[in-house]
């Protein structure tokens, strides 16, 4: 299972992390939302769940449960800052097309 994420993503993950002074990782999951059927979800994990994969990258473990696992196969953690904007990127290869608003997926 491949599942990666930039530096600036892992820093901003390990800062969240810090500030809340407790956890085990950050959850990488999936919503049915939007006009695309698919959202990201992110959450912080103080328990894992028997279902979850652990996925340590620079110090940072993402948890993704079994679920969906299979759609985010492959898929790249970024942090981005654009201007004043920014936030987490997702660079999903399973990922088919976008809503409008890039709020939702299609696999």
């Amino acid at each position: 299972m491949s599942i990666s994420m930039t530096p600036a993503a892992a820093e901003r993950v390990k800062s969240f992390l810090d500030n809340r002074g407790k956890g085990l990782g950050l959850r990488l999951g999936l919503k049915t939302s939007g006009c695309s059927g698919m959202a990201y979800v992110l959450e912080f994990v103080d328990e894992l769940n028997e279902d979850d994969e652990v996925f340590a990258i620079d110090g940072v473990n993402i948890i993704i449960d079994a679920k969906s696992l299979i759609y985010l196969e492959g898929i790249e953690l970024d942090f981005v800052k654009e201007g004043l904007n920014e936030g987490f990127q997702f660079n999903n290869p399973n990922a088919k097309g976008e809503c409008g608003c890039g709020e939702s997926f299609t696999v």
